[in-house]
């Protein structure tokens, strides 16, 4: 299965450190920016209405979950993308849109299921009312 496929490639921790990067807004930025070109870290704080402290928090971040690395160059931090980390978040983010789109396609399939039972039991309740109610005609018990 494809979940237990994931498990072989990727510990718990790994896994939560790669979440952990993607789920801020500005590590996500960052992500792609060095995806482009890369930064110093005094240039990436340039960028953001924060501290340099806190954008170096989230290279750390970064750098982790092995989405970025870096290295020191003269006096400068130099952020690049770590190419590997991000091929693997790739292939790991693609194999749970397998299983997204498997779990969807299922609930799709049950709905049309529910949605068919649902009409051929309306159109039999509507046959019986109107079988019921001939019967009543018949009866003379109809309503005028």
């Amino acid at each position: 299965m494809v979940v237990d496929q994931l498990r072989d490639q990727l510990s718990d921790e790994e896994l939560d450190r790669l979440f952990q990067a993607f789920a801020d807004t500005t590590r996500r930025d960052i992500v792609r920016r060095v995806t482009v070109g890369e930064y110093s870290v005094s240039g990436l704080a340039a960028l953001y209405a924060m501290s340099f402290a806190a954008v170096q928090k989230h290279v750390a971040v970064l750098e982790r979950a092995s989405l970025v690395s870096k290295e020191k160059r003269g006096r400068e931090q130099i952020v690049r993308a770590n190419h590997d980390g991000l091929q693997r978040a790739r292939r790991l983010l693609d194999e749970y849109e397998v299983i997204w789109r498997q779990r969807a396609d299922r609930i799709a399939a049950l709905l049309a299921e529910t949605a068919t039972t649902a009409s051929v039991n309306t159109k039999t309740v509507n046959k019986q009312a109107s079988k019921a109610q001939s019967a009543q005609m018949k009866d003379g018990k109809g309503s005028s």
